[in-house]
C-alpha cells in the first residue's frame, strides 16, 4: 500500500508573535486547488462575490509560486506587497488567507478561522447644527471630548511589565466565542463574537498581574480638547472629519469622528445651493419713484444699499424680483460667489392716507388714467366683502345642495303625493 504524507501547511504555528510564517510548495498545491473555483463555476447572483475571491486566490499564487516574492512575504508578511496591491482596498488578501489556512497572517496562532478584529475602530458620527451666518463666514470652535485611549503605562497589554499573560479559559485562546442572536420573534442564530472575558485577545492576566493604572482593560479613559474647523461656503450635509479621535484599541487603527452639519433655518434668507433669497419691503412712493438705501443687512453684517433710478428704470410691482450678483454663499475653496436674489413686496398706505378727498383727486391726475371700460347688456351691481381670504374657497356651493319646501322647514326633501 501506498502512503502519501502531506508537507506542512502555509502557515507554521509559532508561540512567537513576532514571527513572521514560512511557505513551502504544498502551500502553492492548496492555492491552487482554490483556484479551481472559477466564477463560471458559480451560479448568477454568486458571481461577484466569487470574482472577488477568485482575484485574491489568483494574487496569493502569484505570491507563493514566485520565489523572490515567497522571500519577501516570509520576511514582512502581506505588508511587502501593501503598495503594489492591484485588488484595491475591498480584497484582503491576508484575510483571504487566512481563511484558506486556518489563521492570521501575523503569527497569531491558534485563532482558526473565523471572524477576526477589524483592523480600524467604527467611526463615530453625530450631528452639527449650524447658523447660515457661520456657514457663510466659517467657524472655528473648541470642545472636549472623553474616549477610550491606549494605557500608556502597560502599552496596551493590559499587564505589568514582565507578567506572562495564560491562555483565556472561556475562549481556549481563540479570541472569539459563539454566541446566539435574536433575529424575530422566537428565532436566533448562531454568531462569532469577539470575548468578553479576553476582549479578543485570547489571553488574561492574574489579578495580580493586571496593571494598575487600567486594571487589565488595555485602554484608559482620557478627556480631549478638539478643534473643530468649518469652512465658510459650507453646507447641510457637509462632513467635518477628525481623522483617528474616536476610541483607541490596540492592533486596531482608531476610527474618525465625524460631524454632519445640519443648517438651522433662517428668519431672512433661504439657500439654494451657492444662491440666497430673501424678501424686501418698500412703500409705494419708492415703487413709483425710485430709490437709493440700504434694503437688506446681509449675513456678515454689511448693509447691501441699492440705488434703483426714478427715471428709466420703471416701476417695481408687487414680486418683483432684484438680482444681485456675487453676493450670495462663498464657494468652498474659492473666492466665488453665489448671487443674492431679493423678492419685492410693496406697502400701501393705509385708508386713513386716503381719507382726504385732496389727496385722492390730485392722485388721479397723477397717475395714468385706467383703460377702457368693460361693455356688458346687463349689469348688476354687487355689495362685498373687504380683506376677504381663500380660506373657504370652495366649499360655499355646499349649503344649496337640497331642496326647499316653501311650505316646510328649510332643508327638508319634497315628497311626492300617493294616489
Amino acid at each position: 500500500m501506498q502512503v502519501r504524507r502531506r508537507s506542512r501547511k502555509l502557515i507554521t504555528r509559532s508561540t512567537n508573535p513576532h514571527e513572521v510564517p514560512s511557505t513551502t510548495g504544498a502551500d502553492i498545491d492548496s492555492v491552487q486547488a482554490a483556484l479551481s473555483s472559477h466564477p463560471d463555476k458559480v451560479g448568477e447572483d454568486e458571481r461577484a462575490a466569487a470574482e472577488t475571491k477568485f482575484k485574491a486566490i489568483s494574487k496569493a499564487y502569484e505570491i507563493l509560486s514566485d520565489d523572490d516574492k515567497r522571500e519577501a512575504y516570509d520576511a514582512h508578511g502581506m505588508a511587502a506587497f501593501e503598495k503594489g496591491n492591484p485588488l484595491g482596498a475591498e480584497v484582503d488578501l491576508e484575510d483571504m488567507l487566512a481563511q484558506m489556512f486556518g489563521m492570521g497572517m501575523n503569527g497569531s496562532a491558534g485563532r482558526g478561522p473565523g471572524p477576526r478584529r477589524p483592523r480600524r475602530g467604527e467611526d463615530v458620527e453625530q450631528p452639527y447644527t449650524v447658523t447660515l451666518e457661520e456657514l457663510y463666514k466659517g467657524k472655528t470652535t473648541k470642545f472636549a471630548i472623553e474616549k477610550n485611549v491606549i494605557c500608556k503605562t502597560c502599552k496596551g497589554s493590559g499587564g505589568k511589565d514582565k507578567a506572562k499573560p495564560k491562555e483565556c479559559s472561556a475562549c481556549h485562546g481563540r479570541g472569539m466565542q459563539q454566541g446566539l442572536k435574536s433575529v424575530g420573534p422566537g428565532l436566533v442564530t448562531q454568531e462569532t463574537v469577539i470575548c468578553n472575558s479576553c476582549k479578543g485577545t485570547g489571553n488574561v492576566y492574574r489579578d495580580k498581574e493586571r496593571c494598575k493604572k487600567c486594571k487589565g482593560e488595555r485602554v484608559v479613559h482620557e478627556k480631549k480638547i478638539l478643534e473643530l474647523y468649518i469652512p465658510r461656503g459650507s453646507k447641510e450635509g457637509d462632513r467635518i472629519v477628525l481623522e483617528g479621535e474616536a476610541d483607541q484599541l490596540p492592533e486596531q487603527e482608531p476610527g474618525d469622528v465625524i460631524f454632519n452639519l445640519v443648517e438651522a433655518e433662517h428668519s431672512t434668507f433661504r439657500r439654494a445651493g451657492p444662491d440666497l433669497l430673501a424678501e424686501v419691503n418698500i412703500d409705494l412712493s419708492e415703487a413709483l419713484c425710485g430709490f437709493s438705501r440700504i434694503l437688506i443687512k446681509h449675513l456678515d453684517g454689511r448693509g447691501i444699499h441699492v440705488k434703483h433710478p426714478q427715471r428709466g428704470g420703471g416701476p417695481l410691482k408687487p414680486g418683483s424680483i432684484i438680482k444681485v450678483a456675487g453676493e450670495g454663499m462663498p464657494h468652498k475653496k474659492s473666492d466665488l460667489k453665489g448671487d443674492l436674489y431679493l423678492v419685492i413686496n410693496v406697502d400701501f398706505p393705509d385708508e386713513k392716507w386716503l381719507q382726504q378727498d385732496q389727496r385722492v383727486e390730485k392722485l388721479k391726475e397723477l397717475l395714468p388714467k385706467p383703460g377702457e371700460p368693460i361693455q356688458a347688456e346687463m349689469v348688476d351691481e354687487v355689495e362685498y366683502e373687504e380683506n376677504a381670504n381663500l380660506d373657504d374657497f370652495g366649499g360655499s356651493g355646499e349649503q344649496g345642495d337640497q331642496w326647499e319646501d316653501e311650505d316646510g322647514e328649510e332643508g327638508t326633501q319634497a315628497q311626492c303625493a300617493q294616489q
